[in-house]
C-alpha cells in the first residue's frame, strides 16, 4: 500500500465511491418493488455502519497525525543533539576541537542528505552508512581523549550528548518506517464504499441526488488523502521541509 501513488489511490477510490452510491440506489429501487417496508428494517443498520465509518475515520486521522507530529519532534530533537555536540567540541584543545568539528561537519551533511534522499531507498541507505561511519570516528576520538586526565570534564559533558546524537538516528529511522497499518487502511476503504452504498440506498424518489453523490465522494477522498499524506512525510504534500530547515541552519555554527 505504501508503495502505491496516493493520487492513484484517491482517484480510484473516488470512482468507486460514486459507483457504490449508484449501486445502492439501484438496489433500493429493486427492493422497493419487492418489499415496500425496506426502509424500516434498514434504517438502524445504515446509522450503525455510517457511525462506524465516522469512528474509524476519526481514529485513523488521529493515528496518522500523531505519527506525523512524532516525526517532527524527533527531527527537532536531533537538531538539538547535533548542535549540543558541536558546541561541546570547544571543551577540547584546538587540535582535537578542529578534528571533531571537521568530522561533525561531514556527519551533518550526511544527515541532511538522509532527508534529501526522499523516497530513494539507495540514497537513504547510503546516507545512513555515511553518518554511521562519521559517528564511529567521532566516538572513537572522544573515547581516546577520555583517557586523559585533562579531559575529565570534557568527557563528562561530551559522552552523554554524543550518545543522544547517535541514538536519535535509530529513533528517527524507526519513526519514518512506522506507518498506519495496511489492514486499517483497507478497512477504511471498505467501510467508505459500504457507506457510499448506504448513502445511495437512502435516496428517495426515482432520481439520484448528484449533489450528495459528488459531495460525499469529495469529502471522503479529501479526508482519506490527508490521512495518507500525513503518513508519507517523504513523498506527500504535507512534508517536513520547514522542520528540516533547522538542520541545515546548523551549517552556520561551523562559520564561527
Amino acid at each position: 500500500m505504501f508503495q502505491i501513488s496516493e493520487l492513484l489511490i484517491i482517484s480510484v477510490l473516488f470512482v468507486l465511491i460514486i459507483a457504490s452510491q449508484l449501486i445502492g440506489f439501484r438496489v433500493k429501487k429493486v427492493q422497493i418493488r419487492q418489499n415496500a417496508d425496506v426502509k424500516e428494517y434498514l434504517g438502524s443498520v445504515e446509522n450503525s455502519l455510517l457511525g462506524l465509518l465516522a469512528l474509524l475515520l476519526s481514529f485513523t486521522f488521529s493515528m496518522s497525525a500523531s505519527k506525523y507530529d512524532t516525526r517532527r519532534q524527533v527531527i527537532i530533537e536531533e537538531v538539538n543533539d547535533i548542535g549540543t555536540v558541536i558546541l561541546r567540541c570547544d571543551l577540547y584543545g584546538s587540535n582535537d576541537r578542529e578534528f571533531l568539528r571537521t568530522e561533525l561537519k561531514e556527519y551533518l551533511e550526511a544527515r541532511i542528505a538522509y532527508y534529501n534522499a526522499g523516497t530513494d531507498t539507495e540514497k537513504i541507505k547510503a546516507a545512513l552508512v555515511k553518518s554511521d561511519q562519521y559517528s564511529r570516528k567521532i566516538w572513537n576520538k572522544v573515547s581516546e581523549l577520555s583517557h586523559g586526565n585533562e579531559n575529565i570534564i570534557a568527557t563528562q559533558q561530551m559522552v552523554p550528548a554524543l550518545n543522544s546524537m547517535i541514538d536519535i538516528v535509530t529513533t528517527r529511522e524507526a519513526g519514518n518506517n512506522a506507518h498506519v497499518p495496511d489492514s486499517i487502511i483497507w478497512l477504511l476503504f471498505i467501510l467508505t464504499l459500504v457507506g457510499g452504498f448506504l448513502i445511495g440506498h437512502s435516496f428517495k424518489g426515482d432520481h439520484i441526488n448528484w449533489v450528495v453523490v459528488i459531495g460525499f465522494s469529495l469529502v471522503m477522498v479529501m479526508t482519506i488523502f490527508i490521512i495518507i499524506d500525513l503518513d508519507r512525510p517523504r513523498q506527500g504534500i504535507i512534508n517536513m521541509d520547514q522542520t528540516q530547515s533547522k538542520m541545515t541552519e546548523l551549517r552556520g555554527i561551523f562559520d564561527n
